[in-house]
């Protein structure tokens, strides 16, 4: 039965082309325009790291002024980083599985076999539970040590891009290059990573929430001993501020927040033991005169960590609200087309009635016919989607616009596009097919 309504339903279509390809056009410009920005939405706000989400967590307190609040948009938010004194105090326990500090300073790498020129490198000072932590995959060789970590031994990561650039790709694990003037040993290349959004540092530019992954890693300490000021965000109070900064030494006791630190925690009894651990660390820093804003220490889930930090922005929000209008004013149309249409075709059904189909039958073969036109608008929509995406990409191609690297056709625009379809179906199809059902024939077979 159902092959015969899909027949009845393109005899239909090619009785009335002109309607038809307006319905299928209207219905396919809509779903492509909401395949296009769902797509770039839902890569801007997915969790990059969803398995563990219930596991890390990124460590915030707020040390900022006690005069006004970090963010005045936002006052109930500690700063999203830390100062050096609290970071490194809170790094030293050994509560959580894996742990993590990080920064970002500049860099410039030299000394490649038949390299001629030294070459910048955006560089990630961090420690080696970075790599364990977020699941950080490796071409060649691995992270450093812990043992690295307390040195600092001259070791080093590289990015799989840096890698090419200076060794064709090649292993490179064990060879020395000079990092910032100094001789360091590669011990890994990692292999393709660069999750999107940046969820593990938001806030150390290079590139803002949507940034690419640093090229180089080295341990955390070597900041400190080579007393390299940080190329991220810092943000400082005081009577002076950041001016007030002379030395590497004045930094490292300052009240600037510019570390991000991130731990594994496996349970929420060792979640618990943690929190306790850095309320105690505050009770203690507030009895020396910091601190005097009230408590307001978090351990945050990455998805969490997304949401406050309103990764997706209010532009992707209205461009998705305007593609649901659009899409709406298409079936709407769509609605009022099919009514006229069906309608027109009433002593068709009348006859059917008469012959004995009953009213379920009729729906059912007038919404076959939606189906179908959705369908067909559907396909034309996925067209539509990826000319639409990839317009996207040559656009931003340039630019470090998040849009230019998250607008990617894939499963997740299909899924869209069909599921669109299906409601698209129901919504422009029900209320025409119920009514050419309600119809009674009687007064058609009068007229045939």
């Amino acid at each position: 039965m159902f092959g015969y309504y899909i027949r009845l339903a393109f005899k239909s279509l090619r009785r009335t082309p002109g309607l038809s390809v307006l319905m299928i056009g209207a219905i396919a410009f809509g779903i492509g325009a909401c395949v296009v920005t769902l797509t770039v939405h839902h890569a801007m706000g997915r969790n990059p790291i969803w398995w563990k989400n219930n596991v890390l967590y990124a460590v915030t307190m707020d040390s900022w002024d006690p005069r006004e609040p970090f963010d005045s948009d936002h006052p109930k938010l500690a700063p999203s980083m830390l100062t050096y004194r609290d970071a490194t105090y809170l790094y030293g326990s050994n509560i959580p599985k894996y742990k993590a500090l990080l920064a970002f300073t500049q860099g410039t790498l030299a000394g490649a076999p038949g390299q001629r020129a030294a070459l910048w490198a955006m560089t990630r000072i961090t420690t080696a539970g970075f790599f364990r932590m977020f699941d950080v995959p490796f071409e060649y060789g691995g992270p450093w040590s812990g043992a690295a970590d307390r040195g600092p031994a001259p070791v080093l990561v590289l990015s799989r891009r840096e890698n090419n650039k200076l060794f064709g790709g090649r292993n490179s694990v064990g060879q020395t290059i000079l990092w910032n003037h100094q001789r360091f040993r590669i011990v890994g290349v990692l292999d393709h990573w660069n999750p999107q959004p940046r969820f593990y540092d938001l806030t150390a530019g290079g590139g803002g929430d949507f940034g690419h992954a640093a090229r180089v890693f080295v341990p955390f300490k070597w900041g400190s001993t080579l007393h390299l000021f940080p190329s991220g965000t810092m943000n400082c109070w005081s009577t002076a501020g950041f001016k007030g900064i002379n030395t590497y030494r004045e930094l490292l006791g300052s009240n600037c927040v510019w570390i991000t630190m991130w731990v594994q925690l496996q349970s929420a009894q060792q979640r618990q033991h943690f929190l306790n651990f850095i309320n105690a660390y505050w009770a203690q820093q507030r009895t020396m005169g910091r601190f005097q804003r009230p408590r307001n220490n978090h351990l945050w889930r990455v998805s969490q960590w997304l949401r406050i930090h309103h990764v997706v922005g209010n532009d992707s929000r209205l461009l998705s609200q305007l593609a649901f209008a659009f899409l709406a004013v298409c079936l709407i149309n769509t609605i009022g087309i099919l009514l006229a249409k069906f309608l027109r075709a009433a002593p068709q059904a009348g006859v059917r009635r008469a012959l004995g189909a009953n009213r379920r039958q009729i729906f059912a073969q007038h919404l076959t016919e939606v189906g179908v036109i959705t369908s067909l608008g559907a396909i034309f929509g996925l067209v539509l989607g990826a000319t639409g995406l990839a317009g996207v990409r040559a656009l931003y191609a340039e630019s470090y616009s998040a849009y230019g690297r998250l607008a990617h056709f894939d499963l997740i625009g299909i899924g869209w596009a069909l599921a669109l379809a299906a409601v698209s179906t129901l919504v422009a199809g029900v209320y025409p097919a119920w009514r050419i059902g309600r119809v009674a024939p009687a007064t058609y077979l009068k007229s045939q």
